[in-house]
């Protein structure tokens, strides 16, 4: 199976630990430095034999719906459309909908997140379950959208009590929406966290056996 957009390595490594034949790919380098990593564009690696993709973390900041105000120029509707941003949006959207509709793979999740209405109709998307890490025992706050084709919903494994707002705990848990400026905030809001990681390998992992089994069977 062919995880998509990871350089860390999170869920390929929830994976191969289940003993799956997993790969990540990127166009960085893998940052646990495994032979198991693909280095380059993901859309040139869709026809190589899957039998899942799960695509996490692909370009989604003018995607997402806190970004809205950035399509126009200096974040002002009055001042109209930045044409840069709308090339991106396409471009973005472009390779949502490129690695969504990978009809050669069978099985497949695309990471994605709360969208602007514009986002939604260029990517098209369908039905997603959203999810929160603190629904598999990480505690944190991020609604992550999950596009699923021929895949279950991810069950929650280990579902925390979240803090009270204004409180320094629920402070904590909202770090992903509180990363300060920088050249690494993009990389540290998209990491994968290990509840969910675990479950992903887990529930879609025995899914993906169990429909083989049953196909066999039926051969």
């Amino acid at each position: 199976m062919l995880i998509g957009c990871e350089r860390s390595g999170a869920i390929r490594r929830q994976f191969v630990a289940r003993g799956f034949d997993a790969w990540s790919c990127d166009l960085e380098p893998a940052d646990d430095g495994s032979n198991r990593h693909i280095t380059g564009n993901l859309l040139d690696h869709l026809d190589d034999g899957w039998d899942m993709l799960a695509v996490f973390h692909p370009p989604c900041t003018v995607l997402c719906n806190s970004g809205v105000k950035w399509l126009y120029i200096d974040g002002k509707k009055i001042n109209g459309p930045d044409p840069q941003r709308w090339a991106e949006l396409e471009k973005a959207a472009a390779f949502y909908r490129a690695v969504r509709d990978a009809r050669q793979i069978r099985r497949r999740a695309i990471e994605n997140p709360v969208m602007h209405r514009y986002a939604i109709d260029l990517t098209k998307r369908g039905r997603t379950q959203f999810v929160q890490p603190w629904w598999f025992g990480d505690p944190f706050f991020k609604a992550t959208g999950l596009e699923l084709i021929d895949l279950p919903d991810l069950v929650p494994t280990d579902r925390l009590d979240p803090p009270a707002p204004g409180t320094d705990e629920h402070k904590a848990w909202s770090r992903v929406h509180r990363e300060p400026p920088g050249p690494e905030r993009a990389r540290k809001r998209s990491e994968s966290f290990p509840g969910i990681s675990a479950a992903v390998a887990q529930q879609w992992g025995d899914h993906l056996l169990a429909q083989m089994l049953a196909e066999r069977a039926a051969a």
